[in-house]
């Protein structure tokens, strides 16, 4: 059995991409997490430190995305990836960074990529 905990829609100015005036002006970014973990504890003892605290979380992430500047959002998910698996438990995780403002020359809504992280057991 495996329940999920889920942060949508956490949104930080950065300065990541390909391009240099994308580092100079920076945008928004965004970030959707879902972790992959047992809450029974949690639901037990119906306290926090037997569970992912969300805020400090997103605390992490935003840190993250408001950090070093990367060229790909792939790496981008990469990094968040990491911070949701350094809970100990955390059984996976699946990771989107959005990037609404992405230069492209036509009409769009979003550009995304989603990752999906496992912890390695052994």
């Amino acid at each position: 059995m495996t329940d999920r905990i889920t942060l949508t829609g956490l949104t930080v100015r950065g300065r990541h991409g390909v391009y240099d005036f994308e580092r100079a002006e920076g945008q928004d970014f965004g970030c959707d997490v879902v972790l992959d973990m047992d809450t029974r504890a949690a639901a037990a003892s119906d306290d926090i430190a037997d569970t992912v605290h969300y805020g400090e979380l997103a605390d992490a992430l935003a840190e993250v995305l408001a950090g070093e500047p990367v060229n790909l959002l792939e790496t981008l998910a990469e990094r968040l990836a990491a911070i949701c698996l350094a809970d100990p438990r955390v059984d996976a995780c699946e990771v989107t960074v959005h990037k609404p403002q992405a230069p492209i020359a036509h009409a769009f809504t979003d550009v995304s990529v989603t990752v999906r992280r496992e912890r390695k057991n052994g």
